[in-house]
């Protein structure tokens, strides 16, 4: 029977609950019974069974005890996993003597396999008459408090475990997760896309302005960087002649955490040969929404704060804005932003917007930080950001009109960067020129087999990035980037 109870549970220290169960450990050895059992043949799950109810079937299935109704010589119970749950009966009379003492020797969290006979009750509840118990694994420690669940964040964070098992909403988006990304990689696919995988350990940094985690290679003597992004290898098999490829892939940036930041993330990066730009941006937006109809059958996602207030509903409606970053600059910052001094346009940031801005900025980075205070985090509807500076952006191609500004689009939706999408640069002479300006003239941080390689001929292409993570906190309504990181980066506990 449980040791959990709704009167007993607030009286019992930890240490002796642990101690109850250790008895009862020790019992079930003495029972000749395995605490931690071995495979156990299983033709259905807790929420297949449910779903696909129907009475006199013969079952055998597995899961964790989450609710006990000890009526004496007979029970009523619940087991499940992330997936669902069902309810079981289990009778003295209906079970073996050794299964009937097993039971004796069970607490919430542990787990057990069953067969028995589906059957409604007359509540019209759908249950399992069980007619064999085994054991399969035995919990020492308390699940979570079953009244409240496990409602400390940080706890959630450390110690996941406990929050899948105890919060069926957190459990639910991880699941909802895998079968997004799932969904992205269907979707790829039957577009003619192929799926590769590149190097995570890099001996330069490249395809983005991060600081890389450094570490060293013991058998080569030589330094290498994880990997912050793929983009110069994909653009390689561009080169090779591969027309369309994606990568899902874990990329790694030593920089802040935040609400929005991990150290670690999953990144989608994509390259389609023969294409730009514009129609890179057509597949985003075509992609995003029909992950939004699949899985939650709506274009307007409601959002919530960290306290589960609404805050906001963001419309998905196509089409989508796109407007030129010049534009939404003048909207926020004045017509004449363009028309002023650096030195006036500094002052104006400073003193009007009172931003921060530090004396080693250069003009460009102090208008992309009016973008970023006054424009990007207000806009939160779908809008594809194009033509930014072209000092921020080294490997896109630089309008033809225009060499000031760059073919690009940066997708903002909830007041963050979602994804960017190139016209991807392909002459290496330029190429080679932008990354030696990107990096202060350093040549050793530049990837010189990239550009070798663009020296081999690499089609006109359009590339995009999405951080899958921030997608899923769009899609899900999400507060922040450790809801949907199944383990988040959390400072050591002392």
């Amino acid at each position: 029977m449980s040791d959990e109870t709704p009167s007993s549970q607030p009286q019992s220290t930890s240490e002796e609950l642990i101690a109850v169960r250790r008895e009862k450990l020790g019992r079930l050895k003495e029972l000749g019974i395995d605490p931690y059992g071995a495979a156990f043949e299983t033709d259905t799950t807790p929420g297949e069974l449910k779903a696909e109810f129907a009475d006199g079937k013969s079952v055998k299935l597995g899961g964790r005890l989450l609710a006990i109704r000890d009526m004496g010589k007979s029970v009523f119970a619940t087991i499940g996993d992330a997936h669902g749950r069902i309810q079981i009966y289990l009778n003295q009379k209906g079970v073996s003597e050794t299964d009937w003492a097993a039971y004796q020797c069970l607490d919430l969290g542990d787990w057990i396999g069953i067969k028995g006979e589906t059957f409604t009750t007359g509540k019209g509840e759908p249950s399992v008459k069980v007619e064999k118990l085994t054991v399969l694994s035995k919990a020492l420690r308390p699940m979570p408090d079953k009244w409240h669940g496990l409602s400390d964040r940080e706890t959630k964070y450390r110690k996941r475990h406990l929050d899948l098992m105890s919060n069926q909403e957190s459990a639910d988006l991880f699941i909802m997760r895998s079968k997004i990304v799932a969904e992205i990689r269907n979707f790829l696919h039957e577009r003619g896309y192929l799926e590769v995988e590149t190097p995570m350990l890099h001996d330069v940094a490249g395809g983005a302005a991060a600081k890389p985690f450094e570490t060293h290679h013991n058998a080569l003597s030589m330094p290498l960087t994880m990997r912050i992004a793929p983009e110069l290898h994909l653009k390689r098999l561009l080169v090779g002649g591969l027309t369309k490829v994606f990568e899902l892939n874990r990329n790694f940036r030593n920089e802040g955490i935040s609400r929005r930041h991990n150290p670690e993330f999953t990144m989608l990066e994509a390259y389609q040969a023969y294409g730009d730009f514009e129609i890179m941006a057509d597949l985003v937006e075509e992609m995003v929404c029909h992950l939004a109809e699949k899985f939650f059958g709506t274009l307007k996602i409601e959002h919530k704060d960290e306290n589960g207030e609404p805050l906001r509903t963001l419309d998905l409606s196509r089409p989508w804005k796109r407007t030129p970053y010049k534009d939404l600059i003048r909207g926020a910052a004045g017509n004449d932003w363009f028309d002023l001094t650096p030195e006036e346009r500094r002052n104006k940031a400073k003193t009007e917007f009172k931003l921060e801005i530090h004396d080693h900025l250069e003009d460009y980075e102090v208008t992309q930080q009016v973008f970023e205070k006054l424009v990007e985090e207000h806009t939160f509807d779908p809008c594809f950001v194009t033509h930014v500076d072209s000092k921020l952006i080294p490997l896109a191609k630089e309008n033809p009109e225009d060499q000031s500004i760059i073919d690009v689009y940066e997708l903002i939706i909830n007041g963050q960067e979602i994804s960017p999408g190139y016209s991807e640069l392909n002459d290496p002479d330029v190429q080679r020129r932008r990354l030696h300006e990107q990096s202060g003239g350093e040549a050793q941080e530049i990837d010189e087999d990239f550009v070798e390689a663009l020296e081999h001929g690499m089609p006109p292409a359009g590339g995009i990035g999405i951080g899958i993570d921030r997608l899923i906190m769009l899609l899900t309504g999400a507060p922040t980037i450790r809801d949907v990181v199944l383990f988040p980066q959390l400072k050591r506990k002392d």
